[in-house]
């Protein structure tokens, strides 16, 4: 199955749009000297005599052992964000980046182009405390993998070939037992950093890489059916795992592949997952249906969200199987959006102090009362500012793909396609129909009111998403269009062909699918049943969190609230409120018993009040 992507997907959802927006923005405001300090003066081409006024702090302090890791995501996200849109601007800077890049390497002697000292890999070797210096090296050798593979530069490539070198005869060091105990520190991405560059070059040196980087105290008791992985850190193995679906797509070995299947069953089919997706706390892996005691203040790492997102979109390509996306679709809402360019969802006399955006929160927090915890722009540069940055360079990746005559529709947000089927150029547009019957935006176009039997035919919020797509052909052609349905719909989801009932369907398990011959012009629609539900956690039913659709709902309280209900149906409890602003629909939701009531807010709305995501519930009476 082959995604689309690039300039063949254009994305038009507004909330998304503004995302990449300021993603490019922020790119672009890191200056280029900063990004390049620490490998300048791993160089010896920074020749001040103190630390610019201006130089990043945080994580890439000239001081920290994990200084220069963010250059790496920088390169990736901005090769993305070009291969997305062209943006000439950023190419050049990414361009001149480069240069200096591999000055750098000549001036470290031609191989060695880290921002840190090559003594920290040897000080690993002989059990020397570092932090994470592969973990580090990796994110440099993506970039460079990214910004030739996306951005076609080849001396990106050549940067990055050349210090493979470097690593080949550090490796060929020592015996299998000492590299295994070296690859029990951090590694990250290193095994997919090896693949890659095996694909793009041929040379056989990576092929001894993977071998030597093949982690087989961590691969065989995935392989044996043991949980090796319940209060280990889960993004450490992340990325290996990546390193081995990226193996299995170079080399073809079904061991690769086994592994990744091996390591999906044990991260998620067996343990389970918070409603908003995630499986974390505080770093590591929560145990096996049992997520009670570890609701606290370090949940779902984003740089998790973010890895875990691009494993299943690899088993999706590779098994057509649609419950990887529906993963992805709670991550995309609950994470990737939920912790990262956080704007302000307005009300009226709700007068506060906080900021109306944010950039970055590394957790998100299950605890009730928490809040939130927002990073600056150029003072913190943890690891998850590497992946926020990566995450929002591209959202045109993941929507759609391609196999033999069919298309599949995996995610739903206002966007355009096009793709090449048998011997013709199909295009197809999705618009979501949000059902207002206006187009009021502020009372500045109160003017504009056309009379319309929609605003009389929806009074209140409509209890179902509808999604159009619109097919141009130049002439008519056969082929086949899938349709995700969401495991989040009420009742049954209905497609209709041209204003006509196509069918039916609750399931999630498997797409829908309509094989026609396409005239251009012709209209598919799918309305997909939309509420709220009670998500209980999986060791106690008495306790959980609500959804509206894919979105996540979050109480703003100080401290934990308990609820008490009468019904049997505990989602009855939340009900909207606040629902309407001109010509828009809106969404406030709070309880519809409790004393005093408690408002809530998508997750993704969130961001400077306390909150609570899950609640005890008990039976009045």
């Amino acid at each position: 199955m082959q995604p689309l992507k690039g300039t063949n997907v254009l994305v038009r959802d507004g909330d998304i749009k503004r995302r990449e927006a300021a993603n490019r923005a922020y790119l672009m405001k890191l200056s280029s000297d900063n990004l390049l300090l620490n490998y300048r003066v791993e160089a010896g081409r920074f020749h001040e005599r103190v630390v610019p006024p201006d130089a990043h702090g945080g994580w890439e302090s000239p001081v920290c052992q994990l200084r220069g890791h963010f250059l790496g995501h920088w390169l990736s996200a901005a090769a993305l964000h070009y291969e997305e849109t062209g943006d000439r601007e950023l190419k050049a800077k990414l361009d001149d980046i480069i240069d200096e890049l591999a000055a750098c390497q000549q001036d470290n002697g031609g191989q060695w182009i880290g921002p840190i000292p090559e003594k920290y890999l040897h000080w690993i070797a002989i059990g020397r405390s570092v932090w994470a210096p592969q973990y580090n090296l990796h994110k440099l050798l993506m970039g460079l993998v990214d910004a030739h593979r996306y951005a076609g530069s080849e001396q990106a490539l050549t940067i990055a070939d050349r210090f493979a070198d470097w690593f080949v005869d550090w490796s060929g060091r020592y015996t299998r037992e000492q590299f295994d105990d070296i690859l029990d520190v951090e590694t990250g991405g290193m095994l997919e950093a090896w693949a890659d560059l095996l694909q793009l070059t041929g040379h056989d040196k990576y092929n001894t890489l993977l071998e030597r980087y093949n982690r087989n105290r961590l691969f065989e008791p995935l392989l044996v059916g043991r949980d090796p992985l319940t209060n280990m850190h889960a993004n450490t193995t992340i990325p290996e795992v990546l390193g081995c679906a990226r193996a299995y797509e170079v080399t073809g070995e079904p061991r690769w592949m086994a592994i990744v299947e091996a390591y999906w069953r044990c991260a998620v089919t067996d343990r389970g997952a918070l409603a908003t997706g995630g499986q974390t706390a505080g770093e590591v892996w929560m145990p096996k249906q049992k997520m009670k005691a570890r609701l606290g203040d370090k949940n779902q790492e984003h740089c998790t969200v973010y890895n875990m997102i691009r494993l299943a979109e690899f088993l999706f390509r590779h098994s057509g199987d649609p419950a990887y996306m529906q993963y992805i679709e709670y991550n995309l809402y609950n994470g990737i959006m939920a912790q990262a360019y956080y704007r302000e969802y307005g009300l009226t006399g709700n007068t506060h102090n906080h900021p109306s955006t944010g950039l970055l929160t590394y957790f998100l927090p299950m605890k009730a009362g928490l809040r939130k915890d927002w990073s600056t722009e150029t003072d913190s540069f943890f690891c998850c500012h590497g992946t926020m940055v990566q995450a929002n360079a591209a959202w045109n990746q993941g929507l759609y793909y391609v196999k033999d005559d069919r298309v599949y529709v995996c995610q739903y947000f206002d966007s355009e396609m096009k793709a090449a089927i048998g011997d013709a150029q199909v295009r197809i547009r999705q618009t979501q129909d949000r059902m207002s019957g206006s187009l009021l935006d502020s009372s500045n176009t109160a003017g504009q009111h056309t009379i319309n039997d929609m605003t009389a035919k929806h009074e209140n919020m409509p209890d179902y998403r509808k999604h159009d797509f619109t097919v141009t052909v130049s002439e008519p052609h056969a082929f086949e269009l899938r349709l995700r349905i969401p495991d989040w719909v009420q009742a049954e989801a209905q497609v209709y062909v041209n204003g006509e009932l196509h069918g039916a369907t609750a399931s999630s398990e498997q797409f829908y699918a309509i094989r026609r011959t396409w005239q251009d012009g012709d209209r598919v629609s799918l309305l997909l049943p939309i509420g709220i539900r009670f998500i209980p956690l999986p060791d106690d039913a008495s306790m959980g969190a609500f959804r509206y659709g894919p979105d996540v709902l979050a109480g703003i309280c100080e401290a934990e609230r308990i609820l008490h209900v009468d019904s049997e149906d505990i989602a009855s409890e939340i009900e909207l409120e606040n629902e309407r602003e001109w010509g828009s629909w809106r969404y406030f939701f709070k309880t519809a018993e409790q004393d005093p009531a408690i408002q809530l807010r998508r997750i993704r709305d969130i961001g400077y009040e306390p909150y609570q995501i899950y609640f005890k519930v008990k039976r009045r009476g």
